[in-house]
Parts: C-alpha cells; structure tokens; sequence
C-alpha cells in the first residue's frame, strides 16, 4: 500500500511539472519528503514537504540556502508550490543552491491539519507553529546536504512573514553549517484588513524572540517596512530589541514604505532589498554576483 502511495504522489508531482514549466535556467527541480510534526492540538501527523529546487550551472560544491515562504490569511491552498523565481535568481546568480519547501497545511497537498496555526487572537500560542515549521526546514535541509552538488558546512537560512519567524526559530536551534540568516518582515498573528499594522497578541511574540535570542549563534539580518500593514513597525523594533537583549546578533532595517504594504517587500521590491542582502552576504564571506557563463 506504501508503494502505491509513494507512486501515486510520483506521479502527481510530475503531472504539476508537466503542467507548469519549470526555470531551465535556474535548473529547477522538484521532489518532496516526508515529515512527522504537532500542530497548536498536540496532534501529530505526517505530512508531505514539497522541496523546489534551483541550482547555478557546474558541479559545485555549492553553499545552501533554504527559503522559507510566508502564510495567507485567507487561502493555504494557493500558489500549488511555492517558487518566488525573481528571488531565487538574486541569490542563484551569487552561487547558492536553493531549496524552497513548501511546508505541510499549504500548497496542493493542504489539508484540515495544520500545523501553523497559533490559535484566536486573543489566545495566541506562537511556540507550536514555530516547532512544525523549524522540523520541517531541518528536515529539508538534512535533505539538501544528501545532495552532491552542496556545501554543506556552508548554509544560509532566509524566510519572509511566517517564513521569516521560521526562519529565526531554526537558527535558534544552530544547524551545523548555518553561517547567516535573514528575517524579511518576519511575525505571525498579523491581519492588514481587520487590525491593519497591529498583530494579535504581539508581547507573546516578543517573548518567542527573546527566547530565540538566547540560543542564537548565526548574524542574521532583518528586513521590515514603515508601511507594513501585518506588524507596524512599534512590533518590530520590539522583536529585535528583545531578540538582541537575549544575547542574538541582527542588523535590522526599517525601510521607507513600499506601495501600499511593506509587508510584500520581499515578494515585489527585490530591487530595494537586494543592496542590503549583498552587503550582509559580503560580510559573511558569500562572493557576489557570478559572472554569466
């Protein structure tokens, strides 16, 4: 029956790529894993970890980064698989492999079981969803040092919104070979239309980043905006104190607003993100941008 399971989930994956093509020129490929997590209930379930994959051209050895995407308030289902391509192609074009999970509760595979979710607003409980999300990125990165083409005593952590407090909850556990990490707009509890900039019990995730802070060995970097309408900039200038109180390192950066929410930095305005990201990679040893073949 397992053999039947793993077949047919072979052979949906490959009737997705078939229907989408995939970025040739970053090498993109697709596979997934399984993982066991609890979610907010105390439930455990396995679910099904879809990994996009991109690599630069050559054999390697290649340094790894993972890339954690973020959390829709309204619809988990969409996109099928996370592939922020223009993002990725930044950081292809400076030599890193990258593997972009889309974690269990999202994408084609969502199910009732939802790891990620914290609860109502006024009960939030951020710690759950910061453990199912840190498994599954631990697990994709074990992953992604089985593969031949990787450094794997070079690694670099990035996540936005949900993806960017993963993000900084995994390096809190200091993976082998994490050398940097970067939180773009990282939180959760925000909602832009019902609390516009003011997230759902905000002091229990400041508690999370100091917590966080305590174990945190890496140099990260953390990314917000003036204008962003899930956690207004009060919350996260309280986040990183509380974090670099607690004993971690971050350079945060608090940029103009981006159209009508900052939140979407990441996803919208790589031209403004992308000096800050190539100084912070500099200043970890990464090279830049590798001359076209």
């Amino acid at each position: 029956m397992r053999r039947q399971l793993l077949l047919l989930t072979a052979w949906l994956l490959a009737a997705n790529l078939h229907a989408e093509q995939l970025a040739m020129d970053l090498n993109e490929a697709v596979t997934s894993i399984d993982v066991t997590v609890k979610d907010f209930y105390g439930k455990e379930e396995t679910g099904k970890v879809v990994i996009t994959q991109f690599k630069p051209d050559g054999p390697g050895p290649f340094p790894i980064l993972i890339l954690n995407h973020g959390r829709s308030p309204t619809n988990r289902r969409d996109p099928p698989r996370f592939r922020y391509t223009k993002q990725v192609r930044y950081f292809v074009e400076r030599g890193f492999a990258v593997f972009e999970p889309t974690r269990i509760g999202y994408g084609q595979y969502s199910t009732q079981f939802d790891p990620e979710d914290s609860g109502s607003c006024s009960s939030k409980d951020y710690a759950p969803m910061a453990k199912a999300a840190s498994t599954e990125i631990l697990a994709v990165l074990d992953y992604a040092k089985q593969q031949s083409y990787v450094d794997p005593q070079r690694v670099l952590l990035v996540g936005q919104s949900v993806g960017g407090y993963s993000t900084v909850a995994t390096a809190a556990l200091a993976p082998a070979g994490l050398v940097g990490a970067i939180n773009f707009a990282g939180g959760s509890g925000g909602d832009p239309v019902a609390r516009p900039g003011n997230p759902c019990q905000p002091g229990r995730m400041e508690d999370m980043y100091t917590q966080f802070g305590k174990t945190t060995k890496a140099p990260m970097l953390w990314v917000y905006t003036e204008n962003d309408l899930y956690f207004g900039p009060t919350y996260s200038k309280a986040w990183h104190a509380a974090f670099v109180k607690a004993g971690g390192m971050a350079d945060y950066h608090l940029l103009p607003p981006f159209g009508k929410n900052g939140h979407l930095l990441f996803s919208g305005g790589v031209e403004i993100w992308s000096p800050i990201v190539s100084a912070f990679l500099e200043k970890l040893g990464f090279p830049g941008q590798q001359p076209k073949q």
